[in-house]
Order: C-alpha cells, then structure tokens, then sequence
C-alpha cells in the first residue's frame, strides 16, 4: 500500500508542519523499540495465555503472537495496539503492518463515520460512536450537552488495533480491567471487541440517565408555579437528544448483524447479544426521552402563548377601567356653554362619584372572571 496514493493531500500536510519528521517507523537506538512514527501511539502489548508480554515493539509482538499461535493451536494470543488521533502515516504503517484494507484505513484516519460492521478478508472494521455528557455548572441555551467521538476497532485472527477520536471515552479502563482478569483476555481479539463494545454501550446508559433527569427537570420548570419561560433551554436539550440519537440508533443493526458472523466464536456471541440488549434499552429510552422533550417543548410554547394571553386580558382590562373616567373627563372638558352640569353645585363631587362607581364595578367583574 503506497501511502502517496492512498494519502497525498494528508501526507504533504503533515510534510510542511514538520519537514523532519521521519516518514519510516522509528527504532529506538537504545532499547531497540519500534512503533509508527507518531505521539498518537497510546500503548501496544502483546498477551499471551492472558498474561501482556514484554516485547521490542509492534512487529517483534506479533511475531512472538503469531510463533505461539502457530505452536498451540488453542492458544488466543493476540497483539492489541492503540492509537489515538492518528495521522495518515501512522495508520498507513500499522496497515503495513497487521495487512489492514485500504479503504477501512481511510475511514479510521478520517473518522466521522456512521456506526458500522465491515468485513475485509479475515478481519473485522468496526465503527462505535462515543457519548459523554458535559456538565456545566449553569445550563444556557447555548451550552453543549453530549460530547460525541469515535472509535474505530481492527479485529484480525491475531490483532486488535483502536483508532480512538475524540477526548471522550477512554479505553485505559477496559485494558485495565481485562488485563486484572486473564480469563477474560484468553477469549482473544473477540473478547476484546466485546469488551470495548460493552463499555461504549455503558456510556451510553450513563448518559441516557442523565438526560432524563435534565429533562424532568426542565418539565418541572415548565409547569411550576412561576415559569421561566426559557424556550431556548428546551431547544437545546432537543438538539442535543437529536445529536445523541443519531450516535446511538445507527448502531443496533450492525451490532446485532456482528452477533451472527461466522467469524465471531460461538462461545462469545451470546455475550454480544447481551451488548445489543443493552443498546436495544438505550435506543428505546432515547427515544422516548426524545418524545418527552418535544411534549415538553410544546407544553412550554402553549405555556408561554397562555401566559401572554393572561398579560394581554390583564393590560385589556385595564385600559378598559382607564376608559371610563377618560370618557367622563373628555366629555366635560368640552367648552360649551349651554351644559346643564357646570353650573351644579354638586356637579364635581358627583361625577368623581360615578366615575370611582363604574370603575369599582369593572374591576370587580374583571376579577370575577379571572382576568384580573
């Protein structure tokens, strides 16, 4: 694979950022170590009857991985390697070296892909999207709620390679937790697949949680007493589901397809259905949490015309009080000379009278009828 066809326009980039940097990948002089050329590296390891072996780097790993294989046919030993944020060559020289597919290497550099399940060869191409929530010590309109990345898994008879995009989600956990347990680790590159997949879709539910109780809190905040009237808070919440939800939903036919791949040992696919169970859950409360905010932000519009049609009968009926003894003074502010009031003694005090009368009798109707 000839990294100046697959990637010309990422390659002459990365050339003019840093024009020495080596385009090979680089042997350390002292311990003889070789990984790609690249800060992106996160760790690489090779594990063998689930305990992680020391070796002089990525190649010297999978040979020693693939001497023991071919030795004990029972064995799972595997190379896991990961990276995260990688440029073209980086990738370019992992799929030297693990025989990657041109066209999943691309995807794993680019990244933005939708959730997916490919097959090239005898390898898998898995894409996960990652979720995370953002807490924000004051909610506004604008603020961000979910947090979205990538994770792009390689799965050979002997590998695993993660391309990891995005600051979220971390897999330092599920190395952690799989190399505590070595009987998880001696289900080899499918254990691990499964593992990771396990904990995205545990993300998932954390965060899908977590909206719920933003959301029945701004449903608290819509039909209180005292309402804020704040649409733009609810639009956004909205946004964000819509973002969650595209994340989450695409990803229940591939994983439910990876299930019943034949490269997928029968031992671990119930494991996998119990995953796509998970994520069935997360779909449905995603959904639901979905309808619930359109609900919501429909009560908050009705919620806020009523409340403007209130303020509308209250200014209403005010105007309508101010008009009486507008009308009384209007009329005896004409200049005429013949008006047979303006020469009563008690023509002041009995008008001022009527006027305070009329007025007391429109506000107490207006209070009657609630628009006051």
């Amino acid at each position: 694979m000839r990294s100046s066809l697959l990637f010309p326009r990422i390659k002459h980039a990365r050339a003019v950022r840093a024009p020495h940097a080596p385009a090979v990948p680089v042997r350390d002089r002292m311990n003889g170590v070789c990984v790609p050329p690249s800060d992106s590296l996160v760790e690489y390891a090779a594990y063998v009857d689930g305990k992680k072996i020391d070796a002089l780097g990525i190649p010297d790993a999978l040979e020693l991985v693939r001497a023991h294989n071919a030795a004990d046919e029972k064995s799972n030993a595997f190379v896991w390697v990961g990276l995260h944020e990688p440029d073209a060559p980086e990738v370019e020289w992992l799929a030297e070296v693990f025989a990657l597919h041109p066209l999943a290497v691309e995807d794993a550099v680019k990244a933005h892909q939708r959730p997916k399940v490919e097959r090239y060869g005898d390898s898998l191409f898995v894409v996960l999207k990652t979720v995370a929530y953002l807490d924000h010590d004051v909610l506004t309109a604008t603020s961000e709620i979910i947090g979205t990345g990538e994770i792009m898994v390689f799965v050979g008879p002997d590998f695993v390679v993660t391309v990891r995009h995005g600051k979220h989600c971390p897999l330092s956990e599920v190395r952690e937790r799989l190399e505590d347990k070595p009987k998880l680790l001696n289900r080899g590159p499918t254990g691990v697949l499964h593992a990771i997949a396990d904990h995205v879709v545990d993300r998932y539910l954390n965060v899908a949680d977590l909206m719920q109780a933003e959301l029945e809190d701004v449903e608290a905040m819509v039909f209180a007493d005292v309402s804020a009237r704040d649409i733009g808070r609810i639009y956004n919440l909205k946004r964000e589901m819509i973002e969650m939800k595209r994340s989450v939903t695409p990803l229940q036919s591939p994983l439910s397809t990876l299930a019943q791949r034949r490269m997928i040992p029968s031992e671990m696919r119930e494991y996998f259905r119990d995953v796509v169970d998970h994520l069935a859950r997360v779909c449905e409360q995603v959904e639901s949490s979905n309808e619930l905010c359109n609900s919501i932000l429909q009560a908050a519009l009705a919620r806020s015309n009523a409340l403007a049609n209130e303020d509308m009968r209250k200014i209403s009926s005010w105007v309508a009080i101010m008009a009486v003894p507008t009308m009384i003074a209007g009329i005896y502010g004409m200049n005429f000379e013949h008006m047979p009031e303006l020469d009563s003694v008690f023509g002041y005090p009995v008008v001022i009278g009527v006027m305070v009368v009329a007025c007391s009798l429109l506000y107490r109707g207006f209070r009657r009828n609630g628009w006051m």
